[in-house]
C-alpha cells in the first residue's frame, strides 16, 4: 500500500553534511508519522528522528541538535539534514512511514541508503 523511496545517501568524510530524502507513493488515504532509523554492522535498528503530520518532531539522544527532520505533507516527503557528521553515524539508514489506509494503519519502510563517514 506504501512505498518509500530514498535518495541522498553516500560517503562524507568526518564533520560534513549529508541530506536524505525519501517519497512516499501509493494507495493510501494519507500520511501520519513519518521517522529515520539506521542499523549499523552488528546492530540493532534503531529511531533517528521522528516527525508527526503536524510537525512535532524528536530525536535520538546521539544526534540531537546535528541532525533535523522535516516534511512535506503536500508531496508527501520526510528529509532528513545532517550536520556535523561523526564516523559512529555510519549506518545504513531506512525511512519509515504510517500511511492511513482503508482498513486501517499501514506501516512502511523503504529500501534503505548507506551513508558512511570517514574519520
Amino acid at each position: 500500500q506504501v512505498q518509500l523511496v530514498e535518495s541522498g545517501g553516500g560517503l562524507v568524510q568526518s564533520g560534513g553534511s549529508l541530506r536524505l530524502s525519501c517519497t512516499a507513493s501509493g494507495n493510501f488515504i494519507r500520511i501520519n508519522a513519518m521517522g529515520w532509523y539506521r542499523q549499523a554492522p552488528g546492530k540493532q535498528r534503531e529511531l533517528v528522528a521522528a516527525i508527526s503530520r503536524g510537525g512535532s518532531t524528536k530525536y535520538a539522544n546521539s544526534v540531537e541538535g546535528r541532525f533535523t527532520i522535516s516534511r512535506d505533507n503536500a508531496k508527501n516527503t520526510v528529509a532528513l539534514q545532517m550536520n556535523s557528521l561523526k564516523p559512529e553515524d555510519t549506518a545504513v539508514y531506512y525511512c519509515n512511514a504510517g500511511a492511513q489506509i482503508s482498513i486501517g494503519e499501514y506501516s512502511g519502510w523503504g529500501q534503505g541508503t548507506q551513508v558512511t563517514v570517514s574519520s
